[in-house]
């Protein structure tokens, strides 16, 4: 047992009365001691000087001065920044589809599935694409000319010679678009819908087709033999299709051509006149005209013979 006079015995008496004399900790206290200990781990972290030096192939690197002139500006901080913590690794989504053909194609898949139609197209089995549509009767795979202009260029063909007719055409486009626009009468115009006539010049393909499908007949005159009684013809009117149209009316315009006077030489004096013509066609001028005008007064006075006997049969129901 130590005595209170002994240094041990002293030892323990202060000991014994810090103790019991300490203070109780209060905020401030608490706080200070916080601020201390962190001090105390910041001074023990190493330096970014040290980072680089490790880091670096030699030990003379030193840490640039600062230019405050290409130092970009500190920007305000954002709300999803203040949110996340300094050292917290925020992953980036990852992308699901690229963006590519093969993954529309799938997505568009999808999405047939999802409306229960037919994915894998069982209609066309065996089939890379789908069927092409069925060509009409006058069409072809690859038209390389407009339907007009092949039209009336193979009537302007004579002996087979094509090249000739096709050099012919291009003569009579190029006279249409030089020259000036046609003066329309108001007894013969053109076709409802047609544009003004000053601007037919610049597409003298429209010029062109309007011009034939004008003065084209819209009936034909077909005649019966011996059905009128005394072996008399009984004519009976009928339309006719677009291109039987074009046709009648071409072979009329190419039998104006023909009587009329040829005017200059060379290659071209065919081209003119037929180019002229269409322009006489187109102002009212030509005495096709009149051929057409004849066909739709002989259609208008043949209608009673629709409901002629010969041509209803004992079928007939009034």
């Amino acid at each position: 047992m130590s005595c209170k006079l002994t240094p041990w015995g002293a030892a323990a008496a202060v000991r014994n009365l810090s103790i019991r004399t300490r203070r109780a900790p209060t905020p401030t206290i608490r706080a200070a001691t916080a601020a201390a200990r962190t001090t105390q781990q910041t001074a023990h972290q190493p330096t970014s000087l040290i980072l680089r030096r490790g880091l670096a192939d030699d030990t003379t690197t030193r840490i640039p001065p600062p230019d405050q002139s290409s130092t970009p500006p500190l920007s305000p901080p954002s709300e999803s920044s203040q949110s996340q913590t300094p050292g917290e690794y925020v992953p980036k989504p990852p992308e699901m589809f690229a963006p590519n053909f093969l993954n529309a194609e799938a997505i568009a898949a999808l999405e047939k599935a999802a409306a229960g139609q037919d994915i894998y197209g069982e209609g066309d089995e065996g089939l890379l694409f789908a069927m092409p549509e069925k060509l009409g009767k006058h069409q072809k795979l690859q038209d390389r000319y407009h339907p007009v202009v092949d039209q009336v260029t193979k009537l302007l063909m004579r002996d087979g010679k094509l090249s000739r007719a096709q050099r012919h055409m291009s003569l009579i486009l190029n006279y249409l678009r030089t020259a000036p626009a046609p003066k329309i009468s108001p007894l013969r115009p053109l076709l409802p819908g047609s544009p003004p006539p000053s601007q037919l010049p610049l597409n003298p393909l429209l010029y062109l087709t309007l011009a034939i499908d004008s003065v084209a007949p819209i009936i034909r005159i077909r005649s019966l033999k011996g059905a009128a009684g005394g072996g008399a013809a009984l004519d009976l009117p009928e339309p006719m299709a677009a291109r039987a149209r074009r046709r009648v009316a071409v072979m009329w315009i190419l039998d104006a051509v023909s009587k009329k006077r040829s005017t200059g030489s060379g290659r071209a004096q065919f081209a003119t006149r037929f180019a002229q013509e269409i322009v006489a066609v187109a102002e009212g001028r030509s005495a096709v005209w009149d051929k057409r005008n004849q066909v739709h007064k002989l259609g208008t006075a043949s209608r009673a013979n629709l409901t002629h006997f010969a041509v209803i049969g004992k079928n007939r129901k009034f």
